[in-house]
């Protein structure tokens, strides 16, 4: 008999792991991750197939936590691009000083 899997242990946030932003538990992939492949226009069997370790349940659970958390996930990633750019932005002065 196959087992059962509790979907809702599929996704993690632990705070002392990548600053608590949600993870496939288990795995070092961030549901951010998944979503950028998924958005770039990938289905989620290719995504799993890509990945190699992800399970299809896995990637579409990642993809339902996105949804469903939709609004906070977005302001989390506009968060992380506006602090990217902020780092390049230094990185680019901090160069130029250099020169």
């Amino acid at each position: 008999m196959a087992s059962v899997c509790d979907i809702g242990q599929l996704i993690s946030r632990d705070p002392q792991y990548r600053d608590g932003k949600p993870c496939i538990a288990g795995t070092g992939v961030s549901v951010r991750r998944v979503i950028g492949v998924y958005q770039a226009g990938s289905s989620p069997e290719e995504i799993a197939d890509d990945f190699g370790h992800l399970s299809l349940a896995q990637v579409h659970a990642a993809i339902t936590y996105y949804y469903a958390n939709q609004e906070q996930m977005e302001k989390e990633i506009q968060a992380e691009e506006a602090e990217e750019e902020r780092l390049y932005e230094q990185h680019q002065k901090d160069r130029d000083q250099n020169r």
